[in-house]
């Protein structure tokens, strides 16, 4: 499954011990675009973290994965980032200059009509 979005957050690293050794995880949140913008919580395991180098505001693809475990009768689902690629310009869509919003040849005051 492959999302496009702004990096909206980053969440605090986590590290713990487990069977295989030392953990890391980095959880951020994904906002996609449109006129009804979704916001998801993907993780990024181990050197990924380094590889990446994620910063709020960053525009991406990330490719994920999803996977529900069950334990003690509940399921947790969680959605990890396997790639994630930059988008050059760091916005998606930006919003022109205002100076470039409305057109100059045409004069503000309605005494001088171009027409």
């Amino acid at each position: 499954m492959e999302l496009k979005g702004r990096v909206a957050q980053l969440l605090a690293q986590q590290t713990g011990q487990g069977k295989r050794g030392t953990w890391r995880k980095q959880e951020f949140i994904l906002e996609t675009p449109g006129q009804y913008p979704k916001k998801v919580c993907l993780s990024v395991w181990g050197d990924k973290i380094d590889q990446y180098r994620l910063a709020a505001g960053d525009v991406v693809t990330v490719s994920v994965d999803l996977e529900s475990r069950e334990y003690n009768g509940r399921w947790y689902t969680e959605a990890r980032a396997w790639r994630v690629e930059k988008t050059e310009g760091g916005q998606e869509n930006p919003p022109p200059p205002m100076n470039d919003r409305f057109d100059q040849s045409v004069p503000a005051s309605t005494d001088e009509l171009p027409f």
